[in-house]
Parts: C-alpha cells; sequence; structure tokens
C-alpha cells in the first residue's frame, strides 16, 4: 500500500484530453454567465424607451443583478465546500437560468428588479466555483494560461448577448433575448453528467474509489491501486481572520489591490451596461451600438489571454499597471468624434485593459498571500470588486441624469483606470521595499 500526494499528482500531470474536457465546460458555463450578465446593457436603450426610466432608475436597475451576485458569492460559495462544487454550480446554473427566462415575461420595473437580482444570486455564486474547480485539476506550469482560457468564456457571453441582440432585438422585441436562456437549461443534464466533482471534496467525503478513478484519468501515467491512499498535504486555511491581510508588512498591498478590484470591476460594469446607451444618444443606431458592446468583450477575451501568457513570464503587477494605463487612455478617448476603425480599436483596447485586467488582479491576490489566508485574501478582494460593480451602472445613471458631454462621461469612466494605475504602482513600491528589507535582514 502507497500514499499518494494528490496535490503533487495534479500539478505534474501531462496537459491531457480530461483537462480538455474540464476547461471546455467550465468555459461553457461562463459563456452562459456572461451572456446573462451583459444582457442588461443589451436591452437598457429599448426598456428605458417602452418604460420612461430616467438614467438614474435604469442605473439602479441595472444594479439589481450585481447585489444579487454579491450575496450569491458568498452563500453558494460556502454551501459548495458543504455540498460539493458539482452540486453547488448546477444549483448556481439553474436558479439563473429559470429567472432569466421568467425575466422575459416581466411587465413592469419591479418584477424585471427582482429577476435580476434572482439571476444575480445564481450568477454571483457559479462563477468563482467553476474558477476554482478548474484551478483545482490545471497543471500548475499553465495553471494561470488555463483560467484565463476559460475565463475568456465570460467575454464569449457578452459577444454572444449583443450578438443575438443585433439580430433578435429589432425583429422580436426585448423579451425574446431572455427567453434565449431556455437553451442553456436543455444543456444543463449534459454538462451534469460530463463535469468532474472536486477531488479534495471527495477525499473529505471519504469517497475515496471516485478520486481514485478521477485522478487515473487525470494522470494516467500515475499507478494508483484500489488499497492505496490519498492524501492532501495543504489545505486551504480555515477561518483566517481579515486582520491577517494587514499584519506581516502586506496592509499597503492589501490596501492597493482592494482599490484596484473596487476600480476595474466599476469600469467593466459602467461600460457593459451603459455603452450601447450612450452610443445611441450620440447618433449611432441601435444596431451599431450593440457592435460596439460585441468589440468590448472580444477585446476582454484577447485581454484576458494575452494578460495570462504576459503575467506568466513577466512582473505580474506590472503588466496590471500598464493595462490600467491603457484603460484609462483608451475610454476617455472614446468620446472624440473618431473615424469607425479607430472607435473599435478604442473600444476593442477598453475591452482587454477592463475585463482582462479582471482576471490578473485574481492571480495577482492569489500570489500575494500564502496559502493559510489565501482564500480569506480573494474573498474580502472580490467582495470589494463587487462593491465596485454596483456603483458602476449608478455612476453611468447619474452621469446620463446630468446631462454631460459624451467626452465628459467617458472621462469620468476612465478616471477609475488612473486610481487603479496609481494603486498598483503603490503596490509595486511597497513589493520591492519589503524585498530590500528581507535581503538585508538576511545579511544581518
Amino acid at each position: 500500500m502507497r500514499t499518494h500526494d494528490v496535490h503533487s499528482i495534479i500539478d505534474n500531470a501531462r496537459f491531457s484530453r480530461f483537462h480538455w474536457l474540464v476547461m471546455g465546460l467550465c468555459a461553457l458555463l461562463l459563456i452562459f454567465d456572461g451572456y446573462d450578465l451583459f444582457i442588461y446593457g443589451v436591452v437598457l436603450p429599448v426598456i428605458m424607451k417602452e418604460w420612461g426610466l430616467s438614467p438614474l432608475q435604469a442605473g439602479a436597475l441595472g444594479s439589481y443583478a450585481l447585489f444579487g451576485m454579491m450575496f450569491g458569492a458568498l452563500a453558494f460559495g460556502s454551501l459548495a465546500d458543504r455540498i460539493g462544487r458539482k452540486k453547488g454550480i448546477a444549483i448556481c446554473f439553474t436558479l439563473f437560468s429559470v429567472a432569466t427566462v421568467v425575466n422575459g415575461f416581466a411587465s413592469s420595473p419591479t418584477e424585471f428588479g427582482i429577476c435580476r437580482f434572482i439571476a444575480g444570486l445564481g450568477c454571483g455564486g457559479l462563477m468563482p466555483n467553476a474558477v476554482a474547480l478548474m484551478n483545482e485539476y490545471a497543471p500548475k506550469k499553465i495553471r494561470s494560461t488555463l483560467v484565463a482560457l476559460m475565463f475568456s468564456g465570460y467575454s464569449l457571453g457578452g459577444m454572444l448577448s449583443a450578438g443575438v441582440g443585433i439580430y433578435m432585438l429589432p425583429r422580436y422585441g426585448w423579451e425574446s433575448m431572455f427567453f434565449v436562456a431556455t437553451v442553456p437549461l436543455l444543456l444543463l443534464p449534459m454538462i451534469v453528467y460530463w463535469l468532474p466533482e472536486s477531488i479534495g471534496f471527495l477525499i473529505r467525503q471519504g469517497r475515496l474509489e471516485q478520486a481514485r478513478a478521477l485522478l487515473k484519468r487525470l494522470s494516467p501515467e500515475t499507478r494508483i491501486e484500489a488499497e492505496d491512499q490519498l492524501q492532501i498535504s495543504a489545505g486551504k486555511g480555515k477561518g483566517a481572520s481579515v486582520l491577517e491581510l494587514f499584519r506581516h508588512g502586506l496592509a499597503v498591498r492589501t490596501a492597493s489591490i482592494w482599490v484596484a478590484f473596487f476600480c476595474c470591476l466599476l469600469m467593466v460594469y459602467a461600460l457593459s451596461s451603459w455603452l450601447p446607451k450612450l452610443m445611441a444618444g450620440a447618433g449611432y443606431s441601435l444596431g451599431s451600438s450593440l457592435s460596439f458592446l460585441l468589440a468590448l468583450n472580444f477585446g476582454g477575451m484577447a485581454g484576458a489571454i494575452l494578460g495570462g501568457w504576459l503575467g506568466d513570464r513577466l512582473n505580474l503587477v506590472k503588466v496590471m499597471i500598464g493595462f490600467f494605463i491603457c484603460a484609462a487612455v483608451s475610454i476617455s478617448l472614446l468620446g472624440i468624434n473618431s473615424p469607425m476603425p479607430v472607435l473599435y480599436l478604442l473600444i476593442f483596447v477598453a475591452g482587454a485593459t477592463t475585463i482582462g485586467t479582471q482576471i490578473l488582479l485574481y492571480a495577482g491576490a492569489a500570489q500575494l498571500y500564502g496559502l493559510s489566508i489565501r482564500s480569506t485574501g480573494l474573498g474580502w478582494a472580490s467582495g470589494i470588486g463587487r462593491n465596485g460593480a454596483i456603483v458602476g451602472p449608478l455612476l453611468g445613471g447619474a452621469l446620463m441624469g446630468i446631462e454631460l458631454p459624451l467626452q465628459l462621461n467617458f472621462m469620468a469612466f476612465a478616471i477609475p483606470g488612473a486610481i487603479a494605475a496609481l494603486a498598483m504602482t503603490t503596490y509595486a513600491l511597497n513589493e520591492r521595499r519589503a524585498s530590500a528589507d528581507l535581503i538585508t535582514a538576511r545579511a544581518l
């Protein structure tokens, strides 16, 4: 009888069809998640006109789903630890898909807002569980790249939402956009059947035969017999206090990454909610306005993949600083009357450096904290970021309400990018000082 270190097997496994399966299914989950989240920006110009909503009311309506996401991440994250990631993902997937279909029958802003909140609960719970599952199965050498590729499904969902909107909105009305969510429900049995459970959960539950079978699929070259023991050498810390995130010289970097999370998600959701409406107000047709949302998400997908690749090869913090500077510049230039190719390029860069940087921030937070406080650090950074996501649509509504010129609206959206770049520069300086202090202490 032998004892196998599960983490060592996963870290050193060769990339195989099993990894493709996990990445493909998790990406598919995030495609539907992204479709559901970006759908509001697609239908916003139509429902504002139909229900006579003011910009401030529309901004508040857009924030309901994001409130739901914040609560969903907290509730379903801990629930999945008890019932398993597979069941947790299935519950979240069903919840947001059903709520989205029902949303198509909403006849008032109140009914619409309730459905968006419930859908947000499912979206908020699905994303961290899908990311955690992919992270658990990915080999160490290409972990960030695989997570970035999987996360590109989120941007694909946004592109799908805009593409479906260009075709269906003029022909079948805004309600049809929500009825499309019946398709994910039909695919749910297939996804649940093929999606593997977390190996760590199976071992904790004593379901060792299933865990061994999954490890054999993951790493066929590793010989695992029925009587062999499975060992998890490093588990996630439990119950770590938030105060630990500010001790041992981490205070400045923790505060910096919180600011960056807040600003980044504010920009992502301000743009995704208001870009079509702003462009329609600037004189572009509804079809053109939705194609801008398509370019934003295409940029987000490219930025996620490029950012993951650069982050594995260069200093991740410097990459994020560069991305935030590009975000601030590209967004501020959107309000200037530019030729169409230049405008599409600016929107593409804005998507790459906001949606793409969101993924880099998760990787940066994971690298900052030790294993015992990593889940706490990621949870709090993500929670602070969700507040920025809630503020984004509200800020857009407030700016539209005071009827600022188009250029000033986009300059206001760009300011968080400059603040985030300053925050990550502070992070980099503090990290350098901490490294210098450590070298000095060792020399003494």
